[in-house]
């Protein structure tokens, strides 16, 4: 008895001294330095990122998502799923300890009674009480109840990864709804000038034509760029209001529930942006955190699955007590000490199925882990792209908008002069509208690349 419980006091402390995993090798070598270099920015942490657009409002939608979205409160009910389940796996390290309690009654209720029954002639019926305290160890010696731990343990950080992966993905959805409403409420506003601005124009050229100055022709033209312009109003106001549901699923909320308060889109602002070094990345994507969390998993799985082939020990424990009067229940007590061996023989190769299955799981999630860590590097490069892209046509666009409104005040007034004809102003009508718009598209391109670099980046979320 003494070397039994000498046996289970030293798996127990094995079972406490849990070890950790290493951490996985991609193989992957990072580059250097990043292809599209840009000035490093005023700070490299980037917690709270969205507030670098200078945007109250989008700091407050941002506030509202985080607490109303239902995809990331069930990224959150995972974790806890992931909690439990670590917890699940982490108990078979230590002992099972059991009670219970019983109580019997027999009552003969006719006839004489048979052998197997307790009762007699005389005593028709009879009590019987019995307590026990039972406890029973299955002995780790192959590791395998620790790797369980150990993998459970690692899905419960990769599911943790998960919900920072799914925050920061709503965050930046919300950044580019929200933005992207902005713009379309800019177009709005520049397509009802320019629709104001080519009825004044039409006006105009009714005017001459009245006075027979200008042709049938040049008023059908003018009048169709207005009706191209009434139908563009109509166009922006449907996209903006596709914007705003859009925005509205995000928050979790319907959209006669969301009201956006009133804020210029040339009032936002990008920051500059220190994208780091590549071997960074590592420490700085959620994602590719989760993808390393799960292929340690795999790793630890394989011990499992391993440690299923070979003899497993469990031990035993009863304290038991009985009586037949429930006063004298603690006076009869007993105890039963229990060992057995179990071995594999037999299973027509399911256990090494099992086995090669968590192999083949592994080499899965090391090749994913490895996919996770390129994507990351294209998804930072791809935003540094766009970045210097963008800037580079904004140095000119904006050159293009100032001469394309040049363009058509001159054209306007020599043709309110008589000096130009009609098809001249509408090259430049043409050409501002289209310069305007532009203008726009670049400044939203501008600030969504700045929200998909920090989104490549793993926004404010660093491993510990």
């Amino acid at each position: 008895m003494k070397a039994h419980l000498t046996l289970l006091a030293a798996s127990l402390v094995l079972a406490a001294c849990g070890s950790s995993l290493p951490k996985p090798d991609s193989g992957i070598e990072p580059p250097a330095a990043w292809q599209n270099v840009e000035t490093p920015g005023a700070r490299a942490d980037n917690q709270q990122w969205w507030t670098q657009f200078g945007s109250p409002q989008l700091n407050r939608l941002i506030e509202q998502a985080r607490l109303d979205s239902h995809d990331l409160a069930a990224a959150m009910a995972r974790v806890r799923q992931a909690q439990a389940s670590a917890v699940i796996a982490g108990a078979p390290l230590l002992p099972e300890i059991k009670a219970g309690l019983n109580g019997n009654r027999q009552e003969l209720l006719r006839g004489k009674g048979y052998s197997q029954l307790d009762v007699s002639r005389d005593s028709r019926t009879i009590d019987y009480y019995d307590a026990n305290l039972s406890a029973s160890y299955e002995l780790d010696f192959w590791g395998g109840k620790r790797a369980a731990r150990d993998s459970a343990l690692s899905n419960l950080s990769a599911s943790g990864f998960d919900r920072a992966t799914v925050e920061l993905t709503l965050l930046s959805g919300v950044a580019n709804s929200y933005t992207q409403a902005l713009s379309l409420g800019e177009q709005q506003r520049i397509a009802a000038l320019n629709l104001a601005n080519a009825q004044s124009v039409l006006s105009l050229v009714q005017t001459r034509y009245d006075a027979g100055s200008a042709t049938a022709l040049e008023l059908s033209q003018q009048k169709s760029l207005v009706a191209a312009q009434q139908r563009r109003l109509p166009q922006v106001q449907q996209q903006a209001r596709e914007a705003a549901i859009t925005l509205a699923t995000l928050l979790g909320q319907p959209v006669q529930s969301v009201n956006l308060a009133d804020e210029q889109f040339d009032r936002l602002h990008w920051p500059a942006i220190d994208a780091g070094v590549p071997s960074e990345l590592l420490r700085r994507r959620p994602d590719i955190a989760a993808a390393e969390a799960r292929l340690t998993a795999a790793e630890a799985d394989i011990r499992v699955a391993r440690a299923a082939l070979l003899p497993s020990v469990t031990l035993g424990l009863t304290l038991g007590t009985g009586a037949d009067i429930a006063d004298q229940l603690l006076r009869n007590n007993v105890y039963n000490l229990t060992a057995g061996l179990t071995a594999p023989i037999f299973n027509n190769g399911r256990l090494k199925a099992e086995r090669d299955k968590a192999r083949a799981r592994q080499e899965e999630l090391l090749e994913l882990y490895r996919a996770a860590i390129v994507n990351g590097f294209a998804d930072v490069e791809k935003a540094l792209n766009s970045i210097h892209g963008i800037d580079q046509q904004r140095q000119w666009q904006t050159e293009e908008l100032q001469q394309a409104q040049n363009a058509f005040d001159i054209a306007q007034s020599r043709y309110q002069a008589g000096a130009e004809d009609l098809l001249t102003v509408l090259e430049t009508q043409r050409t501002l509208y289209a310069a305007q718009d532009m203008n726009v598209q670049l400044r939203l391109a501008r600030v969504q690349a700045s929200v998909a670099l920090y989104k490549a980046l793993g926004g404010g979320w660093r491993v510990n």
